[in-house]
């Protein structure tokens, strides 16, 4: 499971743990703005980034976590998992490439990777260009542009864009 920008919100880091339960997934990928609103978003729903900790503490061995524009140095000490600038994981002898966005995005490609998987923009989407998979997951807590509170699932073939009812928004096989 991959999501991104959760900016504090308890009432939504909990379903994103339920739906981390729910897809028997092996891994928690987290893309960074864990605990921060930010300036420029509003107060997420129950916003209590102390918690919001504490519970992704309890998954330290699951997760793996980039660190986002609003991630701070304090957000790292009070983690229990490291915050890394980026990953880069082989899935299925495809390079994976798991950033925040802010960096790296589709008009900023990395190279050398097949799939570049990323949040930030807070819009899920999943687009192929200049032959390398873009994958935005959304974000699970402040969604943009009317798109919907989304994750991402990454399977032995295929990369999901569910919502936060588990349904696929959209999806590639890679």
């Amino acid at each position: 499971v991959v999501a991104s920008d959760i900016h504090g919100s308890l009432f939504y880091t909990n379903q994103l743990i339920e739906l981390f339960k729910l897809e028997e997934a092996d891994k928690l990928i987290l893309l960074g703005d864990l605990y921060y609103h930010g300036p420029r978003n509003p107060l997420p729903k129950d916003y209590n980034p102390m918690e919001v900790c504490k519970i992704l503490n309890e998954y330290k061995d699951k997760i793996l976590c980039v660190k986002g524009n609003c991630d701070a140095e304090v957000d790292e000490m009070i983690s229990e998992f490291k915050f890394s600038g980026n990953l880069i994981l082989r899935i299925n002898n495809q390079m994976f490439f798991f950033t925040h966005g802010h960096h790296y995005n589709i008009d900023n490609k990395p190279s050398a990777v097949d799939v570049c998987v990323y949040g930030h923009f807070h819009t899920g989407f999943i687009k192929e260009e200049d032959n390398m998979i873009f994958v935005n997951s959304g974000s699970i807590t402040l969604p943009k542009n009317n798109t919907p509170h989304s994750y991402l699932t990454i399977d032995e073939e295929y990369i999901c864009l569910k919502d936060l009812s588990g349904d696929i928004i959209d999806k590639i096989k890679y």
